[in-house]
């Protein structure tokens, strides 16, 4: 047995605490264990991969609506191997550069394995056993494969999977109508194939406010096909190579067959807690497999810290990193820190872009009551650079406390969400939470940002913002939404 000072699960946000550590000449004593290609999933098969392939097909989608603005410019090929190899010359020399220098460095010893528990603080890695009082554990996540009949005997496509795809598919069917769903939706069809989204919830993108999701269905069905309320069914082979996929309508069970080359399965992340078993360390997970931490981000056990993924809470690299500086102070340094998840922001990188932080509208009026919020709508369009842009329907909702002007939630579908979107958040981690440095601030005319400002310029009562709604998208707010995220 190797005993360890600290023993790090996880190549990802973990590194924020090892580097902090080994840059102060520390002489502790460190194993790191990684069972999949270092970095993380982010860097691996996540967020970054993605958007260097969505970077290409949003300018498919600007190209393709140059044509309003007096410009003829017709796209002669969409090379997907190219774009493809891009992505790979960008992430493939990261990793690699990151395993030699886990596996040669002198400041701790790099397991490149799979580690599962056997008793308290102690670990089987390969064949090797190692012991620590400390322990951080930033394991990720792995793909959601639902039961569906017949998915045994085909080969399908998860997001785990697909950066390896060589060739574009005709046709593809993507399961699952969330994040991953949007983005690789957006993605395949920009490169030129027909492509069908089929969603189990009734609301495509059902963790966004519903007049987001509304907008974007309307917008994203210009170039796919997106189904929702319908359950998969099953999947099997059919002639040519292709897949068949029947569905069923939740609402009248009317069953729909789809059938297209490839099949890529979205339906989400579930813990890897079957790999690690730490239940034998005595830590204990919650029902749906998830390790359960304190406010401090500790586990039911001193000494052993879980954070990113592998809580289940806030599946994003930027909650990770933050996380892992919540886990240093506390783990490390010693400190009492407590969590702050008030103000988790996410993106939806697909056509058109959506970003979102703080409460959804009936979060709000659950914990505050429909009396004490207020509505700030704005649409793009209505101002100088929205005009100028010639964008129509996308605007900016932000939520707020009456009384005290405290920003609750804000959410945004259009050209820069997630950019616009950072003016909102900053103030979320202020000392007031106000939105008064909005209002106050000196906006650039015309610029982009003014649809913020604007938004934050008059709040409406809640009854007001749903008329309008109603007037003006047939849509109120019924289902109550939810944080989510890839």
């Amino acid at each position: 047995m190797i005993e360890y000072d600290i023993i790090a699960i996880g190549s990802g946000s973990s590194m924020n605490i090892i580097s902090a550590i080994t840059s102060g000449n520390s002489n502790l004593k460190i194993a790191l264990i990684e069972k999949d290609e270092p970095g993380g999933i982010c860097l691996t098969r996540g967020c970054i991969p993605t958007k260097l392939l969505v970077y290409p097909a949003e300018l498919v989608r600007l190209f393709e609506e140059a044509e309003k603005f007096g410009i003829t410019a017709p796209i002669k090929k969409v090379d997907f191997q190219k774009v493809m190899k891009r992505m790979h010359d960008h992430i493939d020399p990261d990793i690699q550069g990151i395993r030699r220098g886990l596996s040669n460095s002198k400041d701790l010893d790099f397991y490149p394995e799979a580690a599962e528990f056997i008793e308290p603080y102690t670990l089987k890695v390969g064949n090797e056993t190692i012991k620590a009082k400390l322990i951080l554990l930033c394991t990720g996540s792995e793909v959601a494969i639902p039961p569906i009949k017949g998915l045994d005997n085909v080969n399908y496509h998860t997001s785990d999977t697909i950066l390896s795809m060589k060739k574009l598919p005709e046709s593809l069917i993507i399961v699952g109508g969330s994040y991953i769903a949007a983005e690789y939706g957006h993605f395949f069809s920009a490169m030129g194939s027909k492509v069908t989204v089929i969603g189990r919830n009734p609301q495509f993108l059902p963790q966004e406010e519903p007049e987001i999701s509304k907008l974007a269905l309307e917008i994203m069905s210009r170039h796919m096909n997106v189904v929702t309320n319908h359950e998969v069914l099953e999947i099997k082979k059919i002639l040519g190579g292709k897949k068949k996929i029947i569905a069923k309508d939740r609402k009248t069970g009317k069953a729909l067959g789809f059938s297209a080359d490839e099949v890529l399965i979205a339906t989400g992340r579930s813990p890897n807690t079957d790999i690690l078993h730490p239940e034998k360390a005595g830590i204990e997970i919650n029902e749906r497999g998830w390790i359960k931490v304190n406010e401090y981000l500790e586990t039911n056990q001193k000494g052993i810290w879980a954070f990113g993924d592998a809580t289940g809470e806030h599946l994003f690299k930027h909650a990770a990193n933050y996380e892992s500086q919540i886990v240093y102070y506390n783990a490390i340094l010693g400190k009492e820190v407590p969590v702050d998840h008030h103000a988790v922001p996410h993106a939806v990188f697909g056509h058109p872009e959506i970003a979102g932080v703080g409460l959804t509208q009936a979060q709000a009026i659950q914990q505050y009551g429909e009396n004490r919020i207020g509505i700030g709508f704005q649409k793009y369009e209505n101002t100088a650079k929205g005009s100028a842009m010639g964008v129509e329907k996308y605007f900016v909702k932000v939520i707020v406390e009456n009384k005290t002007q405290k920003i609750l939630g804000a959410h945004i579908i259009g050209p820069q969400a997630s950019v616009l979107i950072q003016e909102i958040i900053n103030l979320m981690y202020t000392p007031e939470q106000t939105i008064s440095p909005v209002k106050k601030a000196m906006h650039i005319h015309p610029g982009l940002s003014e649809v913020v400002e604007r938004a934050c310029g008059r709040f409406m009562p809640v009854a007001q913002y749903q008329h309008m709604l109603l007037h003006e998208q047939g849509i109120a707010h019924e289902e109550p939404g939810g944080h989510g995220g890839h």
